[in-house]
């Protein structure tokens, strides 16, 4: 809950940024090569074998203590990799157990600072082992005697039965003390009770439990507990379409995710994150409402300047590598929407009353009052012209028709009558000018065309009735005109090699988060055994661990984008609560 180790199948942390998830990387292999940092613990081969993969992996139970065991000729070996919530820097603890056998093994740490670019000054502080450069040091403590060789530092040891060997890296200022030596075994027990309390929480207990935990912890993880901001992602650049140019930074709040992050936790019994998340935005959008940002900084920072890192050739040659994110200063309506459903729902799960919110969501009315009418980049951060998008627009209704029920409720005054009359106008102008009468659909932009997966959330915020022909024409255009073979959903028509209303060139794939809208909305609309199929079939495509991308490509039949991705958590969570309610499940 402060950053986040992207761990291989064959036992290499291939990704992580430390102190925070939005630093540089130390471990940068993920989106280049070995060169630009990895840290592989596993069964020792022959120095040309490729590393091989653990036969099993699992996470503890319902925690995130991952657990990776090899089988191999002299013996079966299990190395334990975790990070303890803690007040203090992070630090990853990897504890090597033999199960059975002698197995021989090894540890290989190549730490490049600055995504991959810098050598850090590597050298030995008592028993101790420190990486420096800069304002940054990494310590290594381990039983385990290391050696450098080739800018790398190496471990090589023996385990039997019971036998342990833990290695702990801890990020600190480089100005400072050494951290204190780690406890392993003891941050062990504390992690494992730390995920127990917090998962006992949990208010759903319906047929999809193991999924709708294994989202929440994703979710709570994705948290920067420090300061309550919540990251849609904790990597920048994995690509949405292998060797393509749609590659982007998510380590930063957005608005939108974190309200909808929110939504699903308040749901499943989490004010706690709520409450944390709510004060975050006090902070970020401090006095100044009418500039409000799609997103910020993990700490509310402003500035996330878009910049490419050339010496990275990225995620299986997919450039560029970009950090940074340009889209920050866009104009996106409809997160005033999604701010606004995250306080109502604050509100209507008990949140305890903050007054300056209720302030705040009414001047981010003030606001919209004057500008909803304008077009902007929508939901999708298309980055060619502003469009007057249909799904901006309804949630710009949405805005309204939660903070007059705020005031309805007495807890905030404005003039009700007039944004009474707002909501109305806002209703009216959709479903004339977003409304294709001949095709009986909602359209991506007021005069298209074109169709737009967003369109899919009109029902599920209470726009239009899901018995309303209009939501059933849209509903059954989308799976005509945006569903794969496989029955997943496309954002939206991309223009291939030429740049479409995003303004980019090249496809992507189908987008998780618009598959699990399309089975909640089957399943408002009374197909819920179509639903429940494809609410399976999407459960079906997650790793092995239950992590969900961004996006699935049907044609390589893997997972692509930025990963883990809240944003496809969220609905999965969401539509189990729906088929369970309905009683849409198997046995």
């Amino acid at each position: 809950m402060q950053t986040a180790a992207l761990v291989c199948r064959d036992g290499s942390v291939d990704w992580l940024c430390l102190p925070r998830f939005d630093s540089h990387a130390i471990f940068a292999g993920l989106l280049g090569t070995e060169e630009h940092g990895f840290w592989r613990v596993g069964p020792a081969g022959p120095a040309d074998a490729e590393p091989a993969f653990a036969d099993r992996r699992r996470y503890r139970g319902d925690s995130l203590i991952l657990e990776s065991e090899w089988d191999t000729p002299r013996g079966t070996v299990r190395v334990t990799d975790f990070m303890p919530p803690r007040d203090g820097a992070p630090q990853l603890i990897r504890i090597v157990e033999g199960v059975s056998g002698r197995v021989r093994m090894r540890s290989s740490l190549r730490m490049r600072f600055s995504y991959g670019r810098i050598v850090p000054w590597v050298h030995k502080v008592g028993e101790r082992t420190v990486a420096v450069a800069g304002p940054d040091s990494v310590w290594i403590d381990t039983e385990a005697e290391t050696h450098g060789k080739d800018l790398t530092t190496y471990s090589d040891f023996t385990v039997t039965p019971g036998e342990r060997i833990t290695f702990t890296l801890s990020w600190q200022p480089s100005h400072k003390e050494p951290p204190a030596l780690p406890d392993p075994e003891g941050s062990l027990e504390a992690t494992a009770d730390f995920w127990r309390e917090w998962v006992e929480h949990c208010t759903y207990h319906g047929p999809y439990r193991e999924a709708v935990v294994r989202s929440l912890i994703t979710l709570k993880a994705l948290t920067y507990a420090p300061t309550g901001g919540i990251v849609a992602a904790p990597t920048t650049s994995l690509p949405e379409e292998i060797g393509g140019v749609r590659n982007w930074d998510y380590r930063y709040t957005w608005l939108r995710d974190a309200a909808i992050t929110l939504s699903s936790l308040l749901r499943t019994g989490y004010r706690e994150e709520a409450r944390a998340w709510r004060d975050w935005l006090l902070r970020a959008v401090a006095g100044d409402p009418e500039n409000l940002q799609i997103m910020y900084g993990i700490a509310g920072e402003r500035e996330l300047g878009e910049a490419e890192l050339d010496w990275l050739p990225g995620y299986e040659n997919s450039g560029p590598v970009r950090v940074g994110n340009g889209a920050a200063n866009q104009l996106q309506l409809d997160v005033y929407g999604e701010v606004a459903e995250a306080l109502h729902l604050g509100h209507m799960t008990g949140l305890s009353r903050n007054d300056y919110a209720s302030l705040l969501q009414i001047k981010l009315i003030n606001y919209l009052e004057t500008h909803w009418d304008q077009p902007d980049e929508g939901i999708w951060e298309v980055r060619g012209p502003r469009r007057h998008f249909v799904h901006s627009k309804v949630m710009a209704w949405v805005a309204v028709d939660r903070t007059i029920k705020l005031i309805e409720s007495g807890d905030a005054d404005g003039p009700l009558e007039r944004w009474q009359t707002l909501r109305d106008d806002i209703h009216r102008d959709v479903c004339e000018k977003g409304y294709d009468k001949e095709r009986n659909t909602f359209t991506q932009s007021y005069g298209s065309q074109e169709l737009d997966a967003s369109l899919l959330l009109i029902p599920q915020m209470g726009f239009l009735p899901p018995d309303d022909k209009r939501v059933i024409g849209t509903i059954e255009a989308i799976q005509r005109e945006l569903s794969t073979e496989d029955g997943f959903v496309l954002r939206y028509p991309t223009a291939g090699e030429e740049a479409g209303v995003d303004g980019l060139e090249g496809d992507e794939g189908a987008f998780l988060a618009c598959s699990f809208w399309l089975a909640d909305d089957l399943a408002m609309i009374g197909r819920v055994d179509e639903a429940r199929t494809l609410f399976e079939k999407l459960l079906a495509l997650r790793n092995d661990l239950g992590l969900l991308a961004e996006e699935w490509d049907p044609r390589l039949q893997r997972q692509v984008g930025n990963f883990p991705q809240a944003f496809s958590h969220v609905p999965l969570i969401d539509t189990a609560l729906r088929l369970t309610a309905s009683g849409a499940y198997g046995g």
